[in-house]
């Protein structure tokens, strides 16, 4: 790890690196992860020289003995926690945890209310992005007469090199895909009853160098026709929207939000290598268990991870166990205790797998 690091601080100022924003992202990201391991082993092998020191000192005898002899508690203290710190450096961490992450959310059995409770879902997100300081971009949207979404895809961003790739936004909203289940008395029913209802939600890290997933023109059919909005009425006068469809895998990403077709063909081509990479990702796991993920990247995306029960203000996390009476909090963007607790037993689950 000393040794890729010093390979990878002098690739940052290559000149390959330095002419593509996509190569220093992705460069960047590798040098913020060895960064903290090399670090806090820097740390540590200073607070052994310093005990080590210290204690020959003392055996030795004499004057300087008796000055360093109160020091030795303290030094012991401090290598024992650069010790315990390295130890949790070492684990194998998500390498994408540095990555911008897409979000996609998708109304499911429920009509009208599912697609008002997507909605819920995307304000939540766009709050809680609000309050870690990354920026949101909208790339699709379909709305309903009454204001949900049928679906709705968002790229979210950190801003700047992160100190610590734990700090990413994947590392954070990795978490969330899966079933979203919603208990409250729909807008639509006039007779007071609590209605069950769910959405969907995906989240794939970002492809930061479009070369990480080879995409061979001949396996793509990209279709154009016009955007139109709800009720089919036209915003557009021009063949704008634009579809693709990978035909090896049958993946398909259609795009009509933006106002030029370039631009459109742009967004869906970011969406489709963001699930490429993804299969990829999942189907090495499965042919190779050494490359299993943890138990909470890994549950299956129909699984439901979470419900909102509004007559009781509470949201229920069903694959942690936790469970708050804070619902309107959390539909603010006050995520961070879920998250969290998503993290420790992922952080709990690797931690086992280590040291197996």
């Amino acid at each position: 790890m000393l040794a890729e690091y010093e390979q990878v601080e002098a690739k940052m100022s290559s000149p390959e690196v330095l002419k593509s924003p996509a190569k220093m992202k992705a460069v960047g990201r590798r040098y913020a992860e060895l960064g903290r391991i090399v670090r806090v082993y820097r740390d540590y092998k200073s607070a052994g020289a310093d005990l080590e020191e210290a204690k020959e000192i003392v055996a030795a005898g004499g004057e300087d003995a008796e000055l360093f002899k109160p020091e030795l508690p303290g030094l012991r203290k401090s290598f024992e926690t650069l010790e315990e710190e390295l130890h949790d450096v070492l684990i194998p961490r998500d390498p994408d945890d540095a990555r911008d992450a897409i979000v996609e959310v998708k109304a499911g059995a429920g009509g009208e209310e599912s697609a008002l409770f997507a909605s819920d879902l995307v304000r939540m997100y766009q709050r809680y992005a609000e309050t870690m300081g990354w920026s949101v971009e909208v790339l699709s949207a379909t709305t309903t007469d009454m204001g949900g979404y049928k679906e709705f895809q968002m790229a979210v961003r950190s801003k700047g090199n992160l100190a610590d790739p734990a700090d990413g936004v994947w590392a954070h909203l990795k978490y969330e895909g899966g079933v979203h289940r919603v208990q409250r008395v729909p807008v639509t029913e006039s007779q007071g009853r609590v209605h069950t209802s769910a959405a969907g939600v995906l989240v794939f890290a970002e492809v930061d160098d479009p070369g990480e997933v080879e995409i061979h023109d001949a396996d793509l059919r990209i279709d154009v026709y016009r955007s139109s909005g709800p009720g089919g009425q036209s915003v557009n006068t021009t063949d704008s929207a634009v579809r693709i469809t990978h035909l090896p895998t049958g993946v398909v990403v259609s795009m009509q939000d933006e106002k030029s077709q370039i631009q459109n063909r742009e967004a869906a081509m970011r969406v489709l290598r963001s699930r490429l990479r993804q299969m990829q990702l999942d189907q090495q796991a499965e042919e190779n268990a050494a490359l299993r993920r943890s138990q909470v990247r890994t549950v299956d995306r129909s699984e439901r991870i979470r419900t909102y029960n509004f007559p009781e203000n509470r949201v229920s996390d069903h694959r942690t166990g936790y469970k708050a009476y804070n619902l309107d909090h959390v539909l603010s963007g006050d995520l961070g205790p879920l998250v969290d607790s998503a993290r420790n037993m992922d952080e709990a689950e690797r931690m086992a797998n280590a040291e197996e």
